[in-house]
C-alpha cells in the first residue's frame, strides 16, 4: 500500500507551497472581512422565515450594512432562539433559520430549561469547518515537521458517528457529525475508523482502540483531555510500557479543544516519552470560531471569513446583571473596536441559523494584529459573589500553581461560593 507515503508527500508538499506565501498576505483585513460574511449570510437568509421577519433584504440596502444588522436584529440566547425559531426546525420545517431543511442538530450543555441544547448543523456548516480545518493543516508548515510525519494516522476520539435519528433530524456530539463526514482522502490516516467510530458506547469504543494500539502509527490525536488521557493510561497498562512513545514513536502533536488543557497538563505528560507540541482549537456546535496557527502563542486565530460574523460584549456588571444575563442596553462591538486584554462574551450568526447568539463563552483578544483571542472562561462559569468575577483561567492557574508548588497532580476539581462569617469565601473542592 503506497497510498499513504503518496499522500503524505502531496500534503506536505502542499504545505511547503503554501508556507512561501506571506502570512499578512494571507489573513484578511478582519473587519472587512467580517462585513463580507454578514453580507453573505443575511443574502442567503433572506429567504428564510426568520430573514423574511427581520427584513433582511432591507437590510442590506443600507449604507452600513453592521450598524443596520445590529439595530434590526435583537441577540437571542439558546432558550429564546430555540422557543421562537429553532423549534420549528426540530419539528422537520424548512426555511426556518437557513436555508433548506436542517439534517443535524449537534447536543451541547444544557441549560436550567433542558437537559441538552440542540445546536442546528447545515452543510454549509460542515463545509465551512472543513475548510478551517484545512486552514490548520496548512498552519502546519510553521512547525517544520519531516516529511515523513505526513505519513502518519490521526487518532480522533470523538461522540459516535453512529447518530440518533428522531424522524425529522439526527442528533449526536458534533464531533460525531464531523466525523460522518470527513473528507475521502483523510479516510486514509483517520483513527480509528468508521467502525470503531461508530460504537455509541465508550467503554467497548476504548477496548477496540487499545487492541488496535500496536497496529497503528499515529503522529497526531486529537480529543479532549480527559478522555484522551484515560485512553493513554489504558494502552500503557495494557503493554506494560513506559510511556505511550513506546507504542507510538511518532506521535508528537497532541490536538485540544472544548475545555482547557491546563488541569490536565502535568499528569498527561507523564505519560510522554518526550516533548510534543500542543494545538488547541475553538471548535464548538456553533462552529469552528478559531485555531493555533502558529508556534509559541497560546492563542488561537479567529475564523473572520468562513461562515461566521462575531460580535463582542465587553464582560462587566454594566452589560450582564447579577445572574450573567446579558442586559438589553449592553454594550456591542464589531472586531474592529475590540483592545487587547479586555474580555467579551461572544455573540456569533452563522451559516447553520444562529443569528446575534449568545453562546456563553468570554474571550480575551491577545493580539489584534494577528487577530488572536484566548478563552477565558463562560459567562455563566464565573464566580462574583461581590464584584471578584474570578474566572475559569483564574480557577486553572491556581490549580497549576498548586500543583507546581506541591508536586501534586490534581484532575478534577469544583468551587462554590460560600457565606463566611459576615462576608463571603470560595470553598474549593480537588
Amino acid at each position: 500500500m503506497r497510498r499513504l507515503p503518496i499522500l503524505g508527500s502531496i500534503i506536505k508538499s502542499a504545505i511547503e507551497l503554501r508556507s512561501k506565501i506571506p502570512l499578512d498576505s494571507l489573513r484578511p483585513k478582519a473587519y472587512s472581512a467580517q462585513k463580507r460574511t454578514l453580507k453573505k449570510l443575511l443574502r442567503k437568509a433572506s429567504i428564510t422565515a426568520f430573514g423574511e421577519h427581520y427584513q433582511f433584504s432591507e437590510i442590506l440596502k443600507k449604507k452600513d450594512v453592521v450598524s443596520a444588522f445590529q439595530e434590526k436584529v435583537p441577540i437571542f440566547d439558546y432558550n429564546s432562539i430555540f422557543k421562537k425559531w429553532w423549534y420549528r426546525s426540530i419539528n422537520g420545517e424548512p426555511f426556518v433559520c437557513w436555508p433548506g431543511k436542517i439534517k443535524y442538530f449537534a447536543l451541547s450543555s444544557g441549560t436550567s430549561e433542558s437537559s441538552s441544547k440542540y445546536i442546528p448543523v447545515t452543510n454549509d456548516m460542515l463545509k465551512a469547518i472543513k475548510k478551517t480545518s484545512t486552514r490548520q493543516i496548512f498552519s502546519l508548515a510553521q512547525y517544520n515537521f519531516p516529511k515523513e510525519f505526513y505519513e502518519k494516522g490521526i487518532l480522533m476520539l470523538g461522540g459516535s458517528t453512529h447518530l440518533q435519528y428522531n424522524g425529522t433530524y439526527y442528533e449526536g456530539d458534533l464531533s460525531g457529525i464531523t466525523g460522518g463526514n470527513i473528507p475521502f482522502w483523510f479516510q486514509y490516516f483517520y483513527k480509528p475508523g468508521k467502525r470503531i467510530s461508530k460504537e455509541r458506547d465508550w467503554t467497548t469504543k476504548l477496548e477496540e482502540i487499545i487492541k488496535k494500539a500496536p497496529d497503528w502509527d499515529i503522529g497526531v490525536i486529537c480529543g479532549v483531555p480527559a478522555w484522551i488521557q484515560i485512553l493513554l493510561e489504558k494502552i500503557i497498562e495494557r503493554y506494560n510500557l513506559n510511556n505511550i512513545h513506546d507504542i507510538w514513536p511518532n506521535f508528537s502533536i497532541y490536538v485540544h479543544g472544548g475545555v482547557s488543557l491546563t488541569p490536565y497538563t502535568k499528569g498527561f505528560e507523564k505519560l510522554l516519552g518526550h516533548s510534543i507540541t500542543y494545538i488547541e482549537t475553538y471548535l464548538a456546535s456553533e462552529g469552528f470560531i478559531a485555531y493555533q496557527s502558529r508556534p509559541d502563542t497560546n492563542a488561537m486565530e479567529l475564523a473572520i471569513d468562513n461562515g461566521l460574523f462575531m460580535e463582542f460584549v465587553p464582560f462587566t456588571e454594566e452589560n450582564f446583571d447579577s445572574d450573567n444575563n446579558i442586559k438589553s442596553n449592553a454594550e456591542i462591538l464589531s472586531i474592529k473596536d475590540v483592545t487587547e486584554g479586555r474580555e467579551y462574551a461572544l455573540l456569533v450568526s452563522s451559516c447553520a441559523g444562529a443569528w446575534r447568539y449568545l453562546i456563553g463563552d468570554v474571550i480575551k483578544f491577545t493580539s489584534i494584529k494577528h487577530n488572536e483571542i484566548i478563552i477565558t472562561g463562560r459567562t455563566k462559569h464565573f464566580l462574583s459573589l461581590c464584584g471578584e468575577h474570578l474566572s475559569q483561567d483564574n480557577m486553572n492557574r491556581a490549580i497549576q500553581m498548586l500543583e507546581e508548588n506541591l508536586n501534586i497532580e490534581v484532575r478534577e476539581f469544583a468551587v462554590a461560593g460560600i457565606k463566611y462569617n459576615s462576608m463571603f469565601a470560595h470553598k474549593w473542592y480537588i
